[in-house]
């Protein structure tokens, strides 16, 4: 460490912080490099008053010297409860001095997205998904940072960040490598706790190399410093004694000696003792003190502006304080001449929401705790009036009326309740909640609580399931949730009862409230919940004659309704799983739907249903051979995901079942492509969960299918690809799809005891549809040597199975398995019944199978050949090398 002076430019606080700015120096010079340099980040902790915020204007100059737009934001302990402040301060700016057309072209398809959370675009009417706005933040940096390239971004106090920056931060963090962007951060340890820690360790563990702590000034650098502000006269005993007085703390250490200089104290041992008295001015009740006498107007103004924290313009002080404009700028100037309030720095893009703030975000804090209690509570209620008068809205009124003691106000609920609609409709339910729990300890008047506790739900349902569940079972053991919004109540109740892995007491939930309600449409609702619950659950646990009563249910439905439509979609799912005739499952969905398409009500995006609905309608599609119409379906949730922003567990789902379409079809590179995406986004929601299955069972099955094994093997120990299985149906069967990864990589032991747990399950559940539960082909297989009559009888019950089913492709794969287990012309004639019903199915990858196993059998090198090119069409590395070596191996003349 250095003992010398900074250089002139430099803060006083940058003494002995030669390492850090050195470090700073290599990261803008790697970012100016090259326009296609991967970004940087860089992280630096410590106490309060260590520097932090100097090295950030250090890390500004160096950065400005050299050409780099920077753009910088603080985070406050005030406005922590504010959703997107920082990223705000940050990004805004930029942003607002755009034309309205040249910012949405810039954030493109994302404008809408990202634009609400920003405050640059209106929010939409509907709740907006927190993944989704965060990588449209992200995606705003990306866009941003090809425009303004080199760009900084530098965020100071990040431990007092809002949660909704945090976990932007933390999500761009991860993604660096993709923008030329540097961002620089600063914090604390140990200010935060919860998902806001989580999100800053995130950030570190990003960092490029270790995070940096700063220490506290050496007593050599506190004297050098002592002296280059007062002078070289200055005694070596007054220097250790500001040392001592100080700790090292840059920040005191340099409030301390401009107290020096206000005084004239002289800089010699004989003074060294007025030391400590000035220091105690400089900071906690001294600031206070100090603050008190430069009169009541300017302590006032101070308070107002300690409580408004952001936005700090003389005007709106002035209105919190109840002073006159000419008092409240003569205040100011007091204020901003006792180094208590400054004006911001121009180039940090910040003044354009106020043109005053604290020179020292430890002085705001002083101030704030400085306002007696109950003053600050009323002005806390004064400020949210006056926010809401100047029209800034109520969400950002909500931060004061958080604030405020609770006082049976109706109207405050209402405020509050408004708040909740704005931040859920730009991705911040946490702040949404935030607002309906104050708005419940008012309390609300009994006709409103029920509808204040069911909001609440709405926010809680993404983020903390068991929370919605206890908010929604009080909701309707009040009076005042009727009719329809009832029944929506029950239905989402029994949605978080499912995503809590209580799948029993969600039936229990919706088949209770259904047996009140007279027959109609809500009941109908409700009734198809239930058997939708039930159709999702793959335990054994199932009411008897489940399959009849919905048959029954469902035989007089004509589609006049979603009550009716879904009944159809779920009774046309429980035919398939039983492996019922293919023709009528799809007649089943086809009336479901509207001249094709899905009906008003049923859309993607749209919340009375949910995606598990419209899944089992795909999904009987395309195990039924209609993958023109699966693929339309899985495409169109897609593409509306992506639109809407869903970017969180519905786009995940998404990308999986696009990718199965792709694996049905025959499409393995494109559908290994779009399940590791589904992973990717699946990772981000929670492990465990239905849709992380669904994404880690198709990609081994797709690695698989494509002839990599150990890849496979790799994917299933990574992601936990083994018992216990979840409690809720997945496609493709994980225990068949773990069954046949156990026999390829030689466990055939394990392998053949998984396939017989399949059996056992899909038994138990009367699923008999060998193309959704694979497990006896494969058991078949792996028998045909130990027992081989067992293999045969279960060869016969796979064909009689597909037979009933009635595809193509289920009756061709039921004959190449029974071809497998013969030899000769009998297994040849097999072969050639199987690749005849394949080259009809949509399955390329099963055709290419049986194309390449008939050639063999057949010593035919013009099926090899076909077979070959089916094969490297399909990206089946394992059956193009099969064939390339069976003809490499001579088969005869075609």
């Amino acid at each position: 460490m250095t003992e010398v002076r900074p250089t002139a430019a430099a803060s006083a606080s940058l003494w002995e912080r030669d390492e850090e700015v050195a470090a700073v120096e290599r990261a803008v010079d790697s970012l100016c490099a090259d326009r296609s340099s991967s970004g940087g980040l860089l992280v630096f902790r410590g106490e309060a008053g260590l520097g932090k915020t100097a090295l950030l204007a250090e890390t500004r100059r160096i950065a400005e010297a050299r050409g780099c737009a920077v753009w910088s934001a603080r985070g406050g302990e005030t406005l922590r409860s504010v959703p997107f402040n920082v990223v705000r301060q940050l990004l805004q700016p930029a942003l607002v001095s755009m034309l309205p057309e040249e910012a949405r072209e810039y954030l493109g398809d994302w404008y809408d997205i990202a634009g609400p959370a920003l405050g640059i675009a209106d929010p939409g009417d509907r709740q907006a998904d927190p993944q989704g706005v965060c990588d449209g933040l992200v995606a705003a940096v990306r866009r941003l940072a090809r425009r303004d390239w080199p760009l900084v971004l530098l965020i100071d106090d990040a431990h007092w960040a809002d949660q909704e920056t945090l976990h932007w931060l933390a999500g761009l963090a991860e993604r660096l490598d993709e923008m030329s962007v540097l961002v620089v951060v600063t914090r604390r340890p140990e200010e935060v706790s919860g998902a806001s820690a989580r999100h800053l360790d995130t950030v570190a563990a990003a960092a490029d190399g270790p995070v940096t702590t700063l220490s506290a000034l050496t007593p050599d650098a506190t004297a050098g410093l002592t002296r280059a502000t007062l002078g070289d006269h200055a005694d070596a005993a007054f220097c250790r004694e500001v040392w001592a007085v100080t700790a090292g703390n840059p920040y005191e250490t340099v409030e301390l000696l401009a107290k020096v200089q206000d005084s004239e104290l002289e800089a010699v041992e004989a003074r060294a003792g007025d030391l400590r008295e000035l220091n105690r001015s400089a900071r906690g009740g001294g600031l206070v003190a100090r603050l008190e006498e430069l009169g009541i107007d300017a302590t006032r103004f101070a308070w107002a502006a300690a409580i408004l924290g952001t936005g700090i313009s003389t005007g709106l002080v002035a209105k919190l304080a109840t002073l006159r404009p000419d008092d409240a700028r003569r205040c100011a100037e007091l204020l901003r001449t006792a180094r208590i309030l400054t004006a911001p720095d121009p180039a940090t893009g910040r003044s354009a929401d106020g043109d005053l703030e604290f020179v020292h975000p430890l002085i705001a804090t002083a101030v704030y705790h400085s306002i007696p209690d109950a003053l600050r509570t009323a002005m806390h209620g004064i400020a949210a009036r006056i926010v809401a008068d100047e029209g800034h809205g109520a969400a950002a009124a909500a931060r004061h009326l958080l604030e405020v003691h609770p006082d049976d106000d109706e109207e405050l609920v209402g405020q509050l309740r408004e708040a909740a609609r704005e931040h859920l409709a730009v991705g911040a339910p946490d702040a949404a909640r935030r607002c309906l729990e104050r708005a419940l300890e008012e309390p609300p008047r009994p006709e409103s609580h029920p509808h204040v506790l069911y909001e609440l739900a709405e926010a809680t349902f993404l983020t903390a399931p068991a929370r919605t569940i206890g908010h929604l079972r009080t909701a309707l053991a009040m009076p005042g949730l009727d009719g329809d919004q009832r029944v929506d109540a029950v239905f989402r109740l029994s949605q978080a009862l499912l995503h809590n892995d209580q799948l029993e007491e969600a039936v229990r939930t919706v088949e209770a409230e259904a047996a009140r309600l007279q027959p109609g449409p809500a009941r109908m609702r409700l009734q198809a919940a239930q058997f939708m619950w039930e159709g999702l659950h793959a335990g054994e646990a199932t009411s008897p004659g489940r399959s009849q009563r919905l048959a029954d249910l469902a035989r007089p439905c004509t589609g006049r309704d979603n009550s009716e439509r879904a009944l159809l979609i779920l009774r046309g799912f429980d035919a398939l799983m039983h492996g019922e005739n293919a023709e009528e499952v799809a007649e089943l969905c086809d009336r479901a739907l509207v001249n094709g398409r899905l009906a008003p009500g049923l859309g993607w995006t749209d919340t009375e249903w949910g995606i598990e609905l419209l899944l089992m309608l795909a999904n009987a599609y395309a195990f039924t051979d209609r993958l023109d119409r699966a693929e339309t379906l899985y495409n169109e949730a897609l593409r509306a995901y992506e639109t809407a922003g869903w970017s969180g567990g519905h786009l995940a789902l998404a990308h999986a079942y696009v990718g199965i379409g792709h694996r049905r079809r025959g499409r393995l590179k494109e559908a290994e492509a779009s399940l590791r995406e589904s992973l990717r986004l699946a990772e981000r929601v929670g492990r465990g969960l239905p849709l992380y299955w669904s994404a880690t069972c198709s990609l081994v099955d797709t690695l698989l299918a494509r002839g990599h094994v150990e890849p496979a093997w790799d994917v299933a120990e990574r992601h936990g690809f083994a018992p216990p299985y979840p409690s809720t149906i997945v496609l493709p069967d994980p225990r068949s799809v773990r069954g046949r990864l156990l026999l390829a990589v030689g466990r055939t032991k394990d392998g053949i005891n998984e396939l017989e747990a399949a059996e056992k399950a899909a038994a138990a559940r009367g699923h008999h549809n060998p193309v959704l539960v694979p497990w006896a082909a494969d058991l078949a297989r792996a028998l045909s040597t130990e027992d081989p009559a067992r293999a045969a009888r279960l060869a016969v019950d796979v064909r009689r199975q597909a037979e009933r089913f009635g595809t193509d492709t289920a009756i061709g794969e039921a004959l190449r398995c029974a071809a497998g287990l013969e030899t000769g012309q009998r297994a040849v004639r097999l072969y050639a019944q199987a690749v005849t019903y394949l080259e009809a199915s949509p399955c390329q990858y099963e055709h290419a199978a049986a194309r390449i196993e008939y050639g063999i059998a057949a010593r035919s090198a013009a099926d090899l050949h076909r077979g070959l090119d089916l094969a490297v069409s399909c990206g089946a590395d394992g059956l193009e090398e099969r064939a390339r070596a069976a003809l490499e191996a001579g088969v005869g003349p075609a």
